[in-house]
């Protein structure tokens, strides 16, 4: 993993995503080094040449720039983050994503997280002051082996639902991101987590030739058919409403 410390002239960007008004990236690039992510075409703007998950940079002023354009700036809700993991491991030594939920804090503007790491509970102490915050966790299957496939350097499934029930457990509100479908057992996967969710989040697979080759090597091509994805988002969508849950259908 090749680390570089920068610096940035802006870190609160206009998002395009709907409901979102802004979002914050700590880091260009994802130790979590997932098979499937869509995120890797930021090398065409940042000008990395290395494969995505080797490479990382670490916005070390961005809660410096942060606390100057939040103030130029009408409250909107702040997602953090789009095209990278807000709690990867790296975060542990900057705790860049803290200092910007500090300022946040101060500012009381709404926030929208979302990661695949456990780290998130070393923040819950300033989650928990927030007027409006929720934490999502991506949870992508039910199984911890098919997870560490694809998503190698991440906390395993378990441990990401044991966060969501922690986080339910002191107020908060919160999430899962069912996306991508990766195989699974769907009544499995919604029985671990409708005791510590508001919502549900679900989206297929998209940019399927990215992760392709990592089916194959595995023997799970099957799962790659859309009759396969639309017959688990399906189940999983059945399942949570027969249960109470909100669900939101992000593929359709």
């Amino acid at each position: 993993m090749i680390l570089k410390e920068i610096f940035v002239k802006s870190i609160l960007t206009k998002s395009r995503i709907e409901g979102i008004s802004y979002c914050i990236n700590p880091y260009i690039g994802c130790q979590h080094s997932c098979k499937y992510c869509y995120a890797r075409f930021m090398k065409k703007f940042t000008g990395h040449k290395e494969n995505w998950g080797e490479f990382l940079d670490i916005k070390i002023n961005a809660n410096y720039i942060l606390q100057k354009q939040i103030k130029k700036l009408p409250i909107g809700l702040v997602s953090l983050s789009t095209v990278t993991d807000a709690y990867q491991p790296i975060e542990k030594k900057y705790s860049i994503t803290r200092k910007c939920l500090e300022t946040l804090l101060k500012y009381q503007f709404p926030v929208s997280i979302l990661t695949k790491s456990s780290l998130v509970l070393r923040d819950i102490d300033i989650i928990k002051l927030f007027n409006d915050i929720e934490v999502g966790l991506t949870i992508t299957t039910d199984n911890d082996y098919i997870a560490k496939i694809f998503e190698p350097f991440a906390s395993p499934i378990s441990t990401r639902i044991n966060t969501l029930k922690i986080l339910h457990e002191n107020k908060i509100n919160t999430y899962a991101f069912i996306g991508p479908i990766l195989p699974m057992n769907p009544e499995a996967l919604i029985n671990k987590i409708i005791p510590h969710v508001n919502y549900v989040l679900i989206d297929k697979l998209n940019y399927k030739f990215i992760a392709e080759r990592i089916y194959k090597q595995h023997n799970l091509t099957y799962a790659l058919q859309d009759t396969y994805l639309e017959s688990i988002a399906q189940q999983l969508t059945q399942l949570l409403r027969n249960k109470g849950i909100e669900v939101i259908e992000a593929y359709k």
